[in-house]
């Protein structure tokens, strides 16, 4: 799917903002927002014309939303690893696992992967996602399996099984309007195995140079250490952002 800017433009007719539109957290999204005339008082503006919307931009523009009133919901940090300008190691995406463990496809129910993602989760990790069993499956794991919260999970994904077929870990890698995008990688950090997830990585960046994929991408949260990881591995930066709730007006 193609990216289509929605612009907003001001009582004089000049456009102010543009941003991708989406949704999030059951409220209207603006993604990647940026403001066209630095002459406006763009925070002003963004509360008048998107009161209670979730708005994606500079730490800077979300600082000033923030000090009006907005709540945070993610500070994070883009990456991007370019497959074609800096290609990996052939013998990555025949990367081995831990012994014990094999690869399979990501094509599981969400409720198998559910006990490992959580784990890998857990309150205090800046990634915690708060919210019950039921609420996880129904609108975190199940949406994004089923391809409807980022887009298609596309067949570099994989997951790691211990010999109990269990998943012990995983890398879902989706497609973001045209954009390989790494949605999620998680280790159940109780059943050992360490570095795992960097190994994950390397198999499905391996597979995806295969398949001719041009790029991957990929967002770390603000004091998650695997970005020492993504790093490590060729990820480079490309944007920060700040994401926050604009309060409702009135």
């Amino acid at each position: 799917m193609a990216e289509d800017w929605v612009v907003r433009r001001g009582s004089d007719g000049e456009p102010v903002l543009r941003y991708l539109l989406d949704e999030r957290e059951g409220r209207p999204w603006a993604d990647l927002l940026e403001v066209l005339d630095e002459s406006v008082d763009a925070p002003g503006f963004i509360r008048a014309e998107l009161p209670g919307w979730v708005v994606s931009s500079s730490p800077g523009l979300g600082q000033e939303l923030v000090a009006h009133g907005a709540r945070v919901l993610r500070h994070a940090h883009t990456f991007r690893r370019d497959l074609r300008a800096d290609p990996p190691p052939a013998d990555w995406a025949g990367t081995p696992l831990r012994e014990g463990l094999r690869a399979v496809p990501c094509d599981r129910a969400p409720e198998e992967l559910y006990e490992a993602w959580r784990a890998a989760f857990p309150p205090g990790h800046v990634d915690h996602y708060p919210g019950e069993k039921a609420q996880v499956l129904a609108e975190r794991l199940g949406l994004l399996l089923a391809g409807k919260s980022i887009g298609p999970v596309l067949p570099s994904s994989l997951l790691a099984v211990d010999a109990e077929d269990r998943v012990v870990a995983g890398l879902i890698l989706t497609d973001r309007d045209g954009r390989p995008w790494v949605a999620d990688v998680f280790r159940h950090p109780e059943r050992g195995y360490r570095g795992l997830g960097a190994d994950l990585l390397r198999r499905s960046i391996g597979d995806a140079t295969t398949r001719g994929l041009a790029d991957v991408t990929l967002v770390v949260t603000e004091g998650n250490p695997a970005r020492r990881v993504y790093e490590s591995l060729g990820f480079v930066l490309q944007e920060t952002s700040l994401t926050v709730v604009v309060p409702d007006a009135g």
